[in-house]
Order: C-alpha cells, then structure tokens, then sequence
C-alpha cells in the first residue's frame, strides 16, 4: 500500500520549512528528519532541496564577488553536505553515507591525514602526532570525522582544546585544563603531573582511551604537554611515549603562543612545545588547501589567505 516507504510526509515538511526557515535551520531540520524519520529515499530529499539547503552559501559568495554572475556549483553543494555531516556527527555519530546520502568530498590532504591517524590507532602504535593546520583548511572537519569514527567503534577518544572557544566546536570537547585536571601553577612546578588519582573516574577513561586529541595546542605550556605525558605513562602502567596512547595535536604556531606574564619573546620560545623534550618525537601532518577559497573560487580572498601565511612565516618585510 505504500504507506510506510512514502516520503510525501518529510517532502510537505521540507517544501513549508524550505520557504520560511533560513537555510542554517533548514539544514538542522533536514539532518532531524534524516537521523529520526528513517525517509525511504534520502537521497531524492537531498536532490529536491539542496539548492535550499545551499542557498546562504551561494548568497555569500555572490556578495564576496559583485562582479561575477554566480550559480550554485558542485563544490557549493560539497560545503553543505560537510555541514550537514558535521550536524549528523554531533548528534548521533552518523555519517553521510550511513544515512544514504553522498559522502562529502574530502581534499586529498585531509584524506591523507584522516587515514595516517586512523591507521596509527588501528595499529596501537601510539605516539604523538602534529596536524599542522592554518586556519579554513577543514582542521576541525577531519577531528570530528576521527572521533565520530572511533566512538561508533565502541571505544574511548577524548576531545580537548586549549580554550573554550576552541572546544565547543569538537564533538564532546572540553577544555584541556578541565579534562586533564592541569595544574594552575604548572610553570612553578619542576616536573608537573596532572591532579588525578588512579582510582578516579578520569584515570579508568585515560587508561582505556584509543584517541586523546588537543586542539590549539600552540597556545599551551610545553610542561602541559609534558606533565599529561608523565601521568598518562604512570595510569595505564606503559612506559611509551604517552602511555602507548595516540595524542592528536593540532594547532598552528603562526597564531597565539604561551602567553607569559612579564615575559620576552625568548620566555614565550622557550614555554612553545617544540621546545620540549618530546616534541622530536612528534610526527607531523599537514593540511594545506583553504577550504573556504577553495569551495568559494574566490581569487581575491585566496590572494589575501596566501598573505596571510606569508605574514606568519616572516616573509613579508617589517614597516620601516
């Protein structure tokens, strides 16, 4: 009879929302339909209101290109459905694919640091990895992917940034201070621990956690870094770099270092991480195309995203 593979029910719900609702909301209802309504055919959904569900991007990149008649493009309707993955992530550890809907396009160097991060916790080889990511290279992007992938297999990845800001855009984030239980007067401690005894409730989950990823790591002390090193070694009994976990470090130290009180710039290197003593043992990733150039096409901002890379790496000239 039809009655239970009939879409025309979401269809009516996303044809009215569609001419009322902005497409951020539109998009937040289409993922509800997606994750709860089980839609027969999601696919033929996502075809009949992607340009909906797109419509605020293609409006901003109209208005950064006055001159230019732009259409919707593929890549456009890319962004939305990284979007929309992001969303199906958070709350219920779903990705596209799982939902029936095209898998997002990933860029190669995303890919390729997606999967040597994922091959290095499916190998139990631990360590300390670095993703060096410049702002808009999806950095946020491929750490939710990881940790939506982990956390689907049943198993422990802890999420935690080096501010507030930075953590409420990881899923389940939280701050490193808050998670790691970081000393406050860690810069006047000669070797630095973390406040947690092996019978709490945070030693059980860092001594069975798969994945512990650090985000805005550049902003942090180097004795944070080596103070979870230490206790990690001490709880899970395992004398590897870490304990035997894998640490995702991501960050870029063309932004805000260690900010020390009273310092000098010599005082800021000295507290980075790169000068301590684990930190030649960090393998280092990188990500490089700026996804918002890169889906917008925008010549000017990318023009203005390649000065700014410039800037950080000391080769534009100071002003007299």
């Amino acid at each position: 009879m039809g009655l239970l593979e009939d879409d025309a029910q979401w269809d009516a719900t996303m044809a009215e929302a569609a001419t009322v609702q902005s497409p951020a909301r539109l998009r937040n209802l289409f993922v509800i339909l997606l994750l709860t309504c089980g839609p027969s055919n999601p696919g033929q959904l996502w075809e009949s209101y992607k340009e909906s569900l797109t419509e605020d991007i293609l409006i901003q990149a109209r208005r950064e290109n006055p001159g230019i008649v732009l259409d919707y493009t593929p890549d456009m309707f890319n962004q939305t459905l990284i979007i929309l993955e992001d969303k199906a992530l958070g709350m219920a550890g779903k990705d596209l694919k799982q939902l029936g809907l095209p898998t997002p396009q990933r860029t190669l160097d995303q890919r390729a640091a997606y999967n040597a991060i994922l091959d290095r916790i499916n190998r139990k080889a631990g360590g300390i990895i670095f993703l060096d990511a410049p702002g808009g290279t999806g950095k946020t992007f491929v750490i939710n992917l990881l940790l939506a992938k982990i956390r689907q297999q049943s198993k422990i990845a802890i999420a935690v940034a080096s501010s507030g800001i930075a953590a409420t855009l990881l899923h389940g984030g939280l701050t490193a201070h808050l998670t790691l239980k970081l000393p406050l007067n860690l810069t006047q401690c000669e070797a630095p621990l973390c406040n947690i005894s092996k019978g709490a409730e945070e030693a059980k989950v860092l001594q069975e956690c798969k994945l512990i990823v650090w985000d805005e790591c550049t902003m942090s002390h180097r004795q944070a870094l080596e103070a979870l090193g230490c206790t990690l070694q001490d709880l899970r009994g395992n004398g590897k770099l870490m304990g035997g976990a894998v640490l995702l470090l991501a960050g870029d130290f063309c932004q805000t270092l260690p900010v020390i009180q009273k310092g000098t710039m010599a005082d800021e290197l000295k507290a980075c991480l790169k000068a301590s003593y684990v930190w030649r043992h960090v393998h280092k990733l990188e990500l490089k195309t700026n996804m918002r150039v890169h889906l917008q096409g925008d010549a000017a901002a990318g023009q203005f995203a390649q000065q700014l890379l410039s800037l950080g790496d000391g080769k534009i000239a100071a002003d007299p």
